[in-house]
């Protein structure tokens, strides 16, 4: 089928001890044990143990192709890649020091980039499936056979599937990225992992035509589907490099004066980092109307949009844009490329042609209170507030470059959205940062991206925003055109659900923070109780607020209600809020 993904056999040792008289003397089953510091693990075996090793020094296997004469074949014993671990382990459970070795089981076993499987419906061909790179049988088996079973039979999975979906890598990747990332998770396996890190393996691998500018900027750069994309911008005398850390990092400064420089005057970000398609064709408003649950704006205009699966359940948030009423453009996540493609095609129309130019377009965005000050001094159009208002889209000429420009902007700041052709980019940044200058122009990264969304309590993709959810839960059910005529995807079950009310709602909180704040996950306390969960959050620096995003049930969502979320095992205060942090009524955004 001309398919490659991402997998990559690692040749992978375990050991089988003889009967253990601890062991036998239990009673009970041993639990699982797996030991950060020594890569290693340790299970029960009958009346003994294995314990198997996450080594350093790791061997790929048949890094080309698996022999199609190999069966189940074992490969011979190596232990000088193990010795240390063993000599660790061996001090870490005194027992093993005393339990004669039955067996030695050394074979390969395929891992993908990021450690998970690769399950689902391959992108790009009909009724083609992966089910590849399940590694860990016995705890992932099950799970991996429910999901593919769901997958073919219903059309989705109960459950949020994007960690183990095959088009989660797209089509971007290769054999000369994936032999170095799967070395690097498989010694990593076991390691504690931080929010904030960034793993150097296979690394820069795509970037924009702005990478050796930031760079030199002194960009601290993080990546999402392969693409190098600046986290913040480290000032002159700190480390281009954030320190991993549960707690604020070495980056806290630097993205709060990014933060203030977009709220206090303009700032600038590059936008390649957002998924684009163009949808265009005479049928184009009618298949976007089936497939979006949302309003599908005239021309001129633009919309913020559900696309929801049959279930109800939420797999795209868009902004709709359009250009003419053949032609619109979509935007969304950059992460869910393969996701959303997929899904357009398992709907393809005659009459309807959608094209992903993700990396064919690009642009930046600019906000502040001075963004519409920059944007005149570059462009003859008109972008005075009357004749460019909010949700407006335009064809403008910047500088040379013609450009797609959209007023909306994720900072919930006066924004504008400033689309080119890829080609294009290096000059767009020239002109408007020479026009710039004298307002204080000042590039921001993701990190103050994230801060500026919580200011307004904006929801994020694969956070807020996921299938494990919905649009009455998230309250995305305010962009949904209850009454068009179409019958659009997933609308019997969002009707269905908005007449009987959602149990859970998503809710702001603002936190009695120390020096960490709330990433994902993060139980809710309410009367001694576990009663929901955070989604995300973080520091906003123009509030000076710790904020927390997550779910409570409906019938105690009240302003005012006040609550625990667990911080690194401590219950810190926070009380529910319903106002904006930044600009609540909308004036700054919309004026």
């Amino acid at each position: 089928a001309g398919v490659y993904l991402p997998l990559l056999p690692m040749a992978h040792q375990y050991l089988v001890t003889d009967d253990i008289p601890e062991i036998v003397a239990r009673g009970r089953e041993f639990p699982h044990v797996m030991d950060p510091g020594g890569e290693s693990y340790l299970r029960q075996e009958g009346r003994g143990l294995v314990i198997g090793f996450y080594e350093q020094p790791c061997e790929p296997w048949s890094i080309d192709r698996t022999p199609w004469e190999f069966g189940q074949e074992l490969l011979n014993e190596n232990y000088d890649k193990i010795a240390h671990s063993i000599e660790f382990a061996y001090q870490r459970v005194p027992v093993l020091q005393r339990a004669g070795i039955k067996r030695v089981i050394h074979g390969p076993f395929t891992f993908s980039p990021d450690g998970n499987p690769l399950i689902g419906p391959v992108p790009g061909l009909r009724n083609y499936w992966s089910a590849c790179a399940v590694m860990a049988g016995f705890s992932q088996g099950g799970g991996m056979g429910l999901a593919l079973a769901q997958w073919m039979i219903e059309g989705e999975v109960e459950r949020d599937p994007r960690g183990f979906d095959v088009a989660r890598f797209g089509t971007w990747t290769t054999p000369g990225y994936t032999v170095p990332k799967v070395v690097e998770t498989y010694r990593t396996r076991f390691s504690v992992s931080f929010p904030n890190e960034e793993k150097p393996a296979a690394r820069p691998f795509r970037t924009t035509p702005m990478y050796d500018t930031f760079t030199a900027m002194r960009a601290v750069w993080g990546q999402q589907y392969g693409l190098e994309v600046p986290n913040y911008f480290a000032l002159p005398n700190d480390p281009v490099y954030e320190t991993p850390t549960f707690r604020r990092s070495n980056g806290f400064d630097a993205t709060r004066q990014e933060v203030l420089a977009v709220r206090s005057g303009v700032g600038i970000n590059e936008m390649q980092n957002f998924g684009k398609y163009r949808v265009s064709g005479i049928k184009a408003r009618a298949w976007l109307d089936r497939i979006m649950a949302g309003l599908i704006p005239q021309p001129g205009r633009l919309s913020l949009t559900p696309m929801l699966a049959q279930s109800g359940k939420i797999i795209g948030d868009f902004t709709v844009s359009c250009l003419s009423e053949t032609e619109f453009q979509l935007t969304a996540s950059y992460g869910a490329q393969g996701w959303h493609m997929r899904w357009f095609d398992q709907h393809a129309e005659h009459g309807v042609k959608v094209e992903n130019v993700s990396d064919a377009r690009s642009g930046f965005q600019i906000a502040g209170p001075k963004a519409r000050e920059l944007l005149a001094r570059v462009t003859r159009g008109d972008v005075s507030a009357a004749a460019f208002r909010f949700m407006d889209v335009k064809r403008l000429t910047v500088g040379m470059a013609d450009c797609i420009v959209q007023r909306v902007s994720y900072t919930g700041d006066l924004g504008f959205e400033i689309y080119c052709d890829h080609m294009s980019v290096r000059h767009l940044w020239q002109v408007l940062t020479e026009a710039g200058a004298d307002l204080g122009l000042r590039p921001f990264g993701m990190r103050a991206m994230m801060s500026l969304r919580l200011d307004k309590f904006f929801g994020s993709w694969g956070r807020e925003f996921s299938p494990d959810y919905t649009p009455a839960e998230t309250g995305l059910d305010r962009f949904i055109r209850w009454n068009k005529p179409s019958d659009w995807i997933g609308k019997a079950a969002a009707v269905a659900e908005k007449a009987a009310g959602a149990k859970r709602k998503l809710c702001a909180f603002v936190v009695d923070a120390k020096d960490a704040d709330v990433v994902a996950w993060e139980p809710i306390w309410l009367d001694g109780a576990v009663v929901g969960y955070c989604t995300s959050g973080g520091y906003s620096h123009f509030a000076r607020k710790s904020v927390a995003l997550g779910f409570v049930p409906s019938a105690r969502a009240v302003e005012g209600l006040k609550v625990e979320i667990e911080l690194l095992g401590e219950r810190r205060p926070a009380v529910l809020v319903s106002t904006a942090l930044f600009d609540p009524d909308g004036a700054r955004m919309r004026g």
